[in-house]
């Protein structure tokens, strides 16, 4: 099968680009959920843009099949509004969120900010949702997915952290029927105070209650900055409490990847690719065989989608490439991916998970 190659973005998108960043962001959301809102808009989409079905990408994992290992990260679909709009764009598998019990608006505006020559952004968004009660209602809407569907959790920024288990309590309730995994955001750089949750023992009692009370796989969100040490030994308290997985990771803080940047927010796209890339060669190599992990951070390419997988990765996702590469991202990627497979003779999407620790060990 031979790809086509990643052309530039279209006239749409370029348009986007000139736009301030949430209003665009929130323009593509709208267009995409309306469109996708019948049968046949998202026949039509899947004609455009999801062009590299096949089985060879195809994975059982948490109880689900993943049609392919690239899945759109959390923080784009934060209110669940189109969910199988993302899946015709060629998605194998969606996360919407972060969702939190009550509605809130957010940090104050404006709170998303382009980087353009280093294809990255920096938000600020602070877990602005529509709450659980409304992101629950359109999920049922929608539901069953052909599709995995994945729910982000968070407590609401209000709620003091030795109540925060109530709020995600409250979070594995209502989405335990919908979901068909958790992830648990305690390390985004927004809200603040909420790092601190990614104590193992805090970790440790939020994981059992997603177990107990949600019913499905739990994962965690790790941030990259954490010590790498920190990081694994982190990985192995939330493996031995019982997560399903670990994802690597959410943004940086790090603020020195981008010169003159204000310090506000959390850094996404190329400048957190290295550092998410070196954390999930550490957990790899620390918990390959243990756990389900996911890498996220940096993600713009076939290419780069294939070194995941080989790294020790089963899925991968992106978000920020998708702001400045535009939908046909996708289809690219996943094209590229199986030509690299051709290449090297691997017949399935499986086989290439781990093969680099398999020849380093």
């Amino acid at each position: 099968m031979v790809s086509s190659p990643q052309r530039g973005p279209g006239y749409w998108h370029r348009l986007l680009l000139r736009l301030e960043p949430e209003r665009a962001h929130d323009l593509a959301l709208g267009a995409l959920a309306l469109t996708s809102r019948s049968a046949a808009g998202r026949g039509l989409l899947r004609r455009r843009f999801s062009k590299c079905a096949s089985e060879r990408l195809s994975q059982e994992l948490l109880g689900r099949r993943f049609a392919n290992p690239l899945g759109m990260a959390a923080g784009f679909d934060k209110n669940a509004r189109t969910p199988r709009g993302l899946a015709a764009l060629g998605f194998g598998f969606v996360e919407v969120g972060t969702v939190t019990p009550k509605p809130q608006s957010g940090n104050p505006k404006p709170r998303i900010f382009r980087h353009p020559e280093q294809e990255s952004l920096r938000n600020a968004l602070g877990f602005n949702n529509d709450g659980m009660d409304a992101v629950h209602r359109r999920i049922t809407a929608g539901y069953p997915f052909p599709f995995p569907l994945a729910v982000n959790v968070g407590k609401n920024a209000a709620t003091p952290l030795d109540e925060a288990e109530s709020d995600y309590e409250a979070l594995f309730r209502r989405f335990s029927g919908q979901a068909d995994y958790f992830v648990i955001n305690v390390s985004s750089p927004n809200t603040p105070g909420l790092r601190e949750l990614q104590a193992p023992d805090r970790l440790a009692a939020l994981i059992d209650l997603g177990r107990r009370l949600g019913g499905k796989p739990v994962m965690v969100k790790l941030s990259p900055d954490l010590d790498t040490d920190e990081a694994v030994a982190l990985g192995h308290e939330v493996v031995a409490a019982g997560a399903a997985g670990i994802i690597v990771t959410n943004t940086t803080i790090d603020y020195r990847l981008i010169p003159d940047v204000p310090e506000v927010g959390g850094l996404s796209g190329r400048v957190l690719r290295a550092r998410s890339f070196e954390m999930l060669e550490a957990l790899a190599r620390a918990l390959f065989g243990k756990t389900l992990l996911v890498s996220v951070g940096g993600v713009d390419s076939g290419e780069e989608l294939y070194r995941r997988l080989r790294a020790g990765a089963s899925l991968v996702q992106l978000y920020t490439a998708l702001v400045y590469r535009g939908p046909r991202l996708v289809s690219s990627a996943l094209g590229r991916l199986l030509e690299l497979m051709d290449r090297d003779g691997i017949e399935s999407v499986a086989d290439i998970v781990g093969v680099d620790l398999e020849r380093a060990g």
